[in-house]
């Protein structure tokens, strides 16, 4: 294999509500944690079973930080894009401890919110449909922008639903 490739897509429920700081030079970054589950019918009992995983997401992309500061709250169903990466560190008893989590870098990384508007975390009276986010997009791109990809997985583009900026006739 020529390369490598370090992708994790997530969609879950925030676990409890951001928590923003600031680095020492300034920078907005955004922790959470993340929950996602699985669900089955257990072939023996019958009983319907369910196992959730948690996962810590940063966020050092200051344009998502904004967007998730802003809008996402616990319950919050999101899409996210990210990388995996492993810290070390040696606690207060002198023990090396390990955490894994998904960084949302700068340049990289994407998050959608998928509640609709209204429900789960959603806080409040939000600004007008063309200036408030309806999704996140990639760090190079803004919500409202056009170009491809602009939008972000979710279909949908600036000017309103599915298919709304559609011609009627078939570009091929």
């Amino acid at each position: 294999m020529a390369g490598s490739v370090n992708k994790v897509i997530l969609v879950g429920n925030l676990g409890r509500d951001p928590e923003v700081k600031f680095s020492q030079d300034g920078v907005k970054i955004v922790n959470f944690t993340m929950a996602t589950s699985d669900t089955w019918k257990d072939k023996n009992t019958g009983e319907r079973r369910e196992k959730t995983e948690w996962h810590r997401i940063v966020v050092f992309n200051e344009h998502l930080a904004g967007i998730i500061e802003r809008y996402v709250r616990k319950g919050s169903k999101i899409y996210i894009e990210g990388a995996l990466q492993t810290r070390k560190w040696t606690g207060n008893d002198g023990v090396e401890k390990y955490s894994t989590e998904v960084i949302l870098n700068r340049y990289r990384g994407e998050m959608i919110m998928l509640d609709a508007k209204g429900s789960g975390g959603d806080p409040g009276p939000l600004a007008p449909p063309d200036s408030a986010p309806t999704g996140g997009g990639s760090s190079d791109s803004s919500p409202g922008d056009s170009s491809p990809g602009g939008s972000g997985p979710s279909g949908s583009g600036p000017s309103g639903g599915p298919g709304a900026d559609l011609d009627d006739e078939i570009p091929f």
